[in-house]
C-alpha cells in the first residue's frame, strides 16, 4: 500500500455507497481528509445507514451551509441538484484543491461548470489500480460486479469499454 496523499475528497452519496456495496469503500482513506457534509451523511443513512455502522472509513462530518449566491442556485436550478450535491458543491469552493466524488451525472457537470476536479466511482477503482492498492485482477473482478453487487448506474457498454481497456 502506498501513502495518504495530501489532498482529500469531498463526498456526494453515491461513491460513498456504491464503493461500500463493493467492499472498498476503504480506498477512500488513502486520502488525507474524507469530508461528508452534513446533508450528505443524512442521505447515505437513510439509503446505507449499515456504511456509517460497521465502516473503518476515516472522514469528517460537516455542517454545510449552502451556498445563496445566484449564479450557484442558478447552477443548482439548471442541473436540478439535490441537496446533498449542493452541500458537497458549497464546500467544494470553500475547498478548490480537494477532489469531488459524485456519480451523477448532472453533478458532475455543474462541478466541471465550476472548474473543480470531480470523480467517481469507477475513477477510484482505476486509481487504487494505479496506485498499487488493487492488483488488476482484483479491479476487473471488481468492475465485472458492479451490476450485480452495487446500485451504480452505469451504461453496460461504457462499463465494458473499461474492462476491455483493463485487460490490454
Amino acid at each position: 500500500m502506498t501513502n495518504k496523499v495530501s489532498l482529500g475528497v469531498i463526498c456526494d452519496a453515491g461513491p460513498l455507497i456504491h464503493l461500500d456495496e463493493l467492499g472498498v469503500v476503504w480506498l477512500l482513506n488513502d486520502f488525507s481528509v474524507v469530508m461528508v457534509p452534513e446533508q450528505v451523511w443524512q442521505e447515505v443513512a437513510k439509503h446505507r445507514p449499515i456504511l456509517w455502522e460497521t465502516s473503518a472509513l476515516s472522514y469528517q462530518r460537516i455542517k454545510v451551509d449552502i451556498s445563496k449566491l445566484p449564479t450557484f442556485q442558478a447552477l443548482v436550478r439548471t442541473f436540478s441538484l439535490d441537496l446533498g450535491e449542493q452541500a458537497a458543491l458549497s464546500l467544494m469552493q470553500s475547498q478548490p484543491d480537494a477532489i469531488f466524488l459524485t456519480d451523477d451525472a448532472a453533478a458532475r457537470l455543474a462541478a466541471t461548470t465550476l472548474g473543480l476536479r470531480v470523480h467517481g466511482t469507477i475513477g477510484i477503482l482505476l486509481r487504487a489500480l494505479r496506485r498499487q492498492q488493487l492488483t488488476q485482477a482484483q479491479v476487473l473482478e471488481i468492475l465485472t460486479n458492479v451490476p450485480t453487487q452495487s446500485t451504480l448506474h452505469i451504461k453496460a457498454n461504457l462499463l465494458q469499454e473499461i474492462i476491455d481497456r483493463l485487460h490490454k
